[in-house]
């Protein structure tokens, strides 16, 4: 069930202490990005103003997430379970969401490094963008991301080019294996693509996001 200004007393705080746990999700990767907690005033801060707002333990009060550091998680929708007893928030990240600079506070990272370890729990297409945007040009380690990023984005475009051709010569050829492959080379070039051009995977799935509406 979506909850609403309206529905909010259909929720049971009761069950633990006024308190309902709040998993926040981004609407476009499907990332879980932290986890906090909500009272009813909470919850109805956060529907009635846009932003994500916890009941904090330590603080003993209401926490609008970025109050301080400006990272603020931007609302889309909240749900309920069956038990109505939790709650999924799905919010925009404005800024990384975990303290130590990261975007998911579920990363294995404690010193707020990027590194692979990180992307254990990201989807597959997220976790290859983010490893791609670690590949420098100028880094000289033999990476062939690295190449083709120093080639420009000239150089990237024409191989995304050559990859949609192989992919639609696979199809045509009913090479089922060959077209997998080739499917594969796509993304991953398009994604080099993306990079190069100083865009995120996210900004693609916005923009499906608005199309679906």
């Amino acid at each position: 069930m979506q909850v609403t200004l309206e529905t909010i007393n259909q929720l049971d705080f009761a069950k633990q202490q006024q308190l309902l746990p709040a998993i926040v999700q981004h609407p476009y990767s499907g990332t879980v990005l932290m986890q906090g907690y909500m009272n009813p005033e909470a919850l109805r801060q956060t529907l009635a103003s846009g932003r994500v707002t916890f009941y904090s333990r330590s603080k003993q009060r209401l926490w609008c997430k970025g109050e301080q550091s400006g990272h603020y998680l931007a609302l889309q929708a909240v749900h309920t379970d069956c038990d109505a007893d939790s709650l999924l928030v799905v919010a925009l990240p404005q800024g990384p969401t975990c303290h130590l600079g990261t975007e998911s506070c579920f990363s294995d990272n404690q010193s707020g490094n990027q590194n692979d370890n990180q992307f254990a729990e990201q989807p597959l297409l997220q976790h290859l963008m983010r490893v791609i945007q670690q590949r420098q040009p100028d880094a000289q380690s033999g990476s062939y991301t690295e190449r083709l990023l120093a080639e420009g984005s000239k150089r990237v475009a024409q191989k995304v080019g050559e990859e949609g051709v192989e992919v639609a010569l696979a199809a045509a050829t009913g090479d089922r294996e060959e077209l997998l492959n080739e499917s594969a080379d796509l993304l991953y070039h398009l994604l080099v693509l993306l990079h190069s051009e100083q865009l995120e995977l996210t900004d693609v799935l916005a923009v499906l996001h608005q199309r679906r509406r």
